[in-house]
């Protein structure tokens, strides 16, 4: 390990991991759900988002390898699904806000120990997953809770 890290922002890493994974795999369960109920455009955005979320993973990884720490993510969170669009965004909205108070938290004790490299990563995800969830949710505002704004977006499950 590379003196001079604090042990808890290896912590926050490993935390960040294993909520970026957990994403990917809520990102491709969605992928191939919402492809079952047949909305082509949907899967491939959920598709898009999983490409972003793992290019998430790799980076925390390279992270982690850089600062001497072998990659460990713990106990991914269990996958939640819906029997509608508009169900899978408000569970993705809350992932994706989860990630945000992460990224924030560990920014905010980065500032603290005074470690702006590790402080300005975790800035940078921060804002990307911050931009994520606003993009979700102007997806989340162009259907409505009865489906409307598109395909049918209700499915039995």
């Amino acid at each position: 390990m590379v003196v001079g890290v604090h042990p808890r922002v290896l912590g926050y890493l490993g935390r960040a991991l294993t909520l970026e994974y957990s994403a990917v795999q809520q990102y491709m369960t969605q992928t191939s759900l919402v492809a079952l109920w047949g909305q082509a455009e949907a899967a491939d955005r959920f598709r898009r988002e999983t490409v972003e979320e793992l290019r998430h993973a790799e980076r925390i990884i390279e992270r982690m390898l850089t600062l001497g720490v072998a990659p460990a993510a713990s106990q991914l969170r269990p996958v939640r699904t819906g029997s509608d669009l508009y169900q899978l965004l408000h569970q993705d909205l809350e992932l994706e806000e989860d990630l945000v108070l992460l990224y924030d938290e560990a920014a905010r004790f980065c500032t603290v120990v005074r470690d702006e490299s590790n402080g300005s990563f975790f800035r940078d995800l921060c804002e990307e997953e911050r931009q994520h969830g606003e993009d979700l949710k102007e997806w989340l505002g162009q259907i409505d809770r009865n489906g409307r704004g598109g395909v049918d977006q209700r499915a039995t499950f």
